[in-house]
């Protein structure tokens, strides 16, 4: 992916934001983060059409749908291992345009005992992706609900699926400095008419905890979701109560550790991060350590993480391409392999992304995760 130049556009939202910034200082990247991403009236994904070819960028249920109907046949056999709930949620976070949604309700077919005691709900806050969710579901038995906030789900037995979903929750920065940290916030250039990185004036608070600085450099940039603690932690009381599986798949480090991984793509190109907010997917990297941590602390049960290659190559990866290239001419095969390539092979997605599950404790270890 190659590097876009800063455009020179001013956006709606970035004057916004610069107005904001004059009138209150500088805010932390988290909130700069929740107004790109979220604004109601100019967050990207309130404006713009953001995945596809055409779109800013694409995802693995996009290049191939070997991955959703893996993931839909996981799912199917999770729900049995839960003792195959007469009536359950099939709970999708963040579903883009419907179609890994898609590809799980089709595979899930082979048992039509769980499409029927299914209930769907998407956690969609976009009302552009909402309609290209409800036309690409519209011919499916199961009808989806909606919800806009994860509270609004009814609790029961549930099957979670998050796909490149944590990676766009906010994070806050902070900077190692010559005497400790200072949060790194989004203020305003030197002319006060672009945005820019700043740092705060004052040490975090205490409860904000840190790398010690003998273990850091001047320069080090150290990351903390707030927000992935706790929706993971919100996740966790429904899974411990009422029993089910949490699957996250994205992104990021397994280990917490020091780096500025505060990106921006747009047009499949990276972007700079406080260029044109509103225009381009602002991103950072989940940190799965935290996440696992905050699972454990919860009363959950988390298995792994561990790479996507390696978890789909556990649910089938090669058996399912070698039986769709069956009957397809040379031309077909080759771009149904070079799909399932680019989704698992350890120099495309397969590395970088990883699978972390979270089970209610009473149940076995879900497949994929053997030995992780």
């Amino acid at each position: 992916m190659t590097t876009t130049p800063e455009p020179l556009e001013t956006t709606p939202l970035e004057q916004r934001l610069i107005d904001l910034i004059k009138l209150k200082g500088p805010m932390s990247v988290a909130d700069y983060m929740a107004d790109a991403l979220g604004h109601p009236h100019d967050g990207y994904y309130m404006r713009q059409a953001p995945i596809g070819a055409e779109g800013d960028f694409t995802t693995a249920p996009e290049i191939s749908q070997v991955f959703g109907e893996l993931i839909g046949l996981w799912l199917v056999d999770a729900w049995r291992a839960m003792g195959s709930p007469k009536s359950f949620n099939l709970v999708e976070l963040g579903p883009g345009r419907g179609v890994l949604m898609a590809d799980i309700l089709r595979a899930a077919r082979l048992r039509p005992e769980f499409t029927k005691s299914a209930m769907v709900w998407l956690l969609e806050t976009s009302g552009r992706l909402r309609h290209e969710q409800q036309k690409r579901l519209r011919t499916s038995e199961v009808k989806p609900f909606w919800a806009d906030e994860f509270a609004d789900i009814p609790p029961a037995p549930s099957l979670i699926v998050a796909n490149e979903f944590f990676d766009c929750l906010p994070i806050r920065q902070f900077e190692r400095v010559k005497n400790g940290w200072r949060e790194r916030l989004v203020g305003l250039d030197p002319d006060g008419k672009k945005l820019a990185f700043v740092l705060g004036r004052t040490p975090p608070p205490p409860e904000i905890i840190l790398p010690d600085i003998s273990e850091t450099k001047i320069g080090d940039i150290y990351e903390i979701s707030s927000r992935a603690q706790e929706f993971t932690a919100e996740i966790c009381a429904l899974l411990t109560q009422h029993g089910g599986h949490a699957l996250i798949i994205d992104y990021g480090h397994m280990a917490s550790g020091l780096g500025d991984t505060l990106q921006a793509v747009r047009n499949h190109k990276y972007w700079a991060p406080l260029a044109s907010p509103g225009r381009a997917d602002v991103t950072a990297h989940v940190d799965f350590d935290a996440l696992s941590c905050t699972i454990i602390d919860s009363g959950a049960v988390a298995h792994g993480p561990v790479t996507q290659g390696r978890f789909l190559e556990g649910l089938g990866l090669t058996l399912r391409v070698e039986m769709l290239c069956k009957g397809k001419d040379a031309a077909q095969a080759n771009e149904i392999r070079a799909g399932a390539a680019r989704i698992a092979a350890p120099n495309q997605m397969g590395e970088i992304f990883k699978a972390l599950c979270i089970s209610s404790p009473s149940l076995p270890v879900p497949a994929g995760f053997e030995g992780a």
